[in-house]
């Protein structure tokens, strides 16, 4: 893996790299903000968003040694690099992309399921400030789920927060565009299920569920996220109606 530049869009400070496959990748850290939990978030929402077919870069592991990006001059991003040594992860660099405009009309059956998405993963980071969309290639493209599952940073009970009506979704940029939410629901029941959930879990690497701040073990953690899903899309009515009823 061949550093190139820091990315300083995100408030984590991604950066893109080149791989062995002579791909360019953008690169999240372990070692940036709320750490491998928000890796966690990014994977086990694109993995969700690919289940759903909805349109997301390729995402891959990357294994940075000791030597990764030691030219970079910034004493800041030296640091983050440093504390990044090991697994992290990686989404295909959409070279040539620009950012989602909100005035932009899209298919509203796309537009309802990426807003079913985002308030079943309880992403808020998808807003008229910041879209986390982009425009490859005259299509649209979700980037950045970094700010979902936000449960996972405190002591909330899992089965309450996954019964949460996610109010968040008031403030989501296509909830305009919205207008076929029940529809992304009933599709969403038809390929989401028990086995999905349990093949995207594990793909969660052991690596990153030692948490110094629970006391739960690496298999346990695992296994509340499968329960969160799971409990999540069961009452997946309650965050349906909240969108619904933002909408109006």
């Amino acid at each position: 893996m061949r550093y190139i530049l820091p990315l300083r869009e995100g408030g984590s400070l991604p950066a893109l790299a080149e791989a062995d496959d002579d791909f360019k990748y953008v690169l999240k850290f372990r070692g940036a903000g709320h750490g491998v939990k928000m890796l966690i978030s990014e994977l086990l929402g694109g993995k969700i968003a690919e289940a759903l077919g909805l349109p997301i870069p390729e995402l891959v592991f990357a294994f940075l040694d000791v030597d990764f990006g030691r030219t970079e001059a910034d004493e800041e991003i030296q640091d983050l690099l440093k504390f990044s040594e090991g697994l992290n992860l990686g989404l295909h660099y959409l070279s040539g992309s620009i950012a989602y405009d909100p005035s932009v009309r899209i298919d509203s059956l796309l537009a309802s399921k990426i807003v079913w998405f985002d308030a079943f993963i309880t992403n808020i980071d998808r807003t008229f400030k910041n879209t986390n969309l982009l425009m490859w290639h005259k299509e649209l493209w979700i980037i950045d789920n970094g700010a979902s599952f936000y449960f996972h940073h405190s002591r909330q009970n899992f089965d309450a927060a996954a019964k949460t009506p996610f109010k968040y979704v008031k403030d989501h940029v296509l909830l305009p565009q919205a207008s076929n939410l029940d529809e992304a629901d009933q599709f969403a029941h038809q390929v989401l299920n028990d086995k999905v959930f349990r093949d995207i879990v594990d793909v969660i690497p052991q690596d990153w569920l030692h948490w110094d701040d629970v006391e739960e073990s690496p298999d346990e953690i695992r296994e509340i996220y499968f329960n969160f899903l799971k409990t999540r899309l069961e009452n997946s009515v309650i965050f349906l109606n909240e969108a619904k009823n933002a909408g109006r």
